[in-house]
């Protein structure tokens, strides 16, 4: 069904690495390979425990990229929960489309991540009632 395909959308992003004995390198390329067109990146830093997000957006896509510690990303869509691990040793992201609610939850003491968006903060994207999440998904 349709519905439980969704949560397929929600994409593992490999990052490259280069690793030597004095540390490790992740560049990333904003070229045509990239998941999505960067608009905007900003970090949260969190304190263990504690949660960010616990929103959706209506058209932003996010790739979320742990740069310390580990995090639980909470996915929701369609009455369905993904729960993710982000750990900054694993060089991975994770692209999450637009109309998934999200919360991330750290784990690590002192936790980063850098959320890279295709789109520019934009106040009336934001869906921060989970209730209206529900009646939005409805209607689609």
């Amino acid at each position: 069904s349709q519905k439980i395909l969704e949560m397929n959308k929600v994409e593992i992003i490999k990052l490259k690495s280069f690793t030597k004995k004095s540390g490790k390198l992740v560049p990333l390329n904003f070229d045509s390979k990239f998941p999505i067109k960067v608009k905007r990146i900003f970090y949260i830093y969190g304190k263990k425990n504690n949660h960010r997000g616990d929103h959706a957006h209506k058209k932003c896509k996010q790739l979320f990229i742990p740069i310390l510690g580990k995090i639980i990303l909470f996915i929701k869509k369609n009455g369905k929960d993904k729960k993710i691990i982000l750990d900054s040793k694993n060089n991975k992201g994770i692209l999450v489309p637009n109309l998934y609610w999200c919360r991330l939850k750290f784990l690590s003491t002192n936790g980063i991540v850098m959320i890279i968006c295709d789109r520019e903060y934009e106040f009336q994207d934001y869906i921060e009632k989970y209730s209206e999440f529900k009646k939005i998904e409805a209607s689609k």
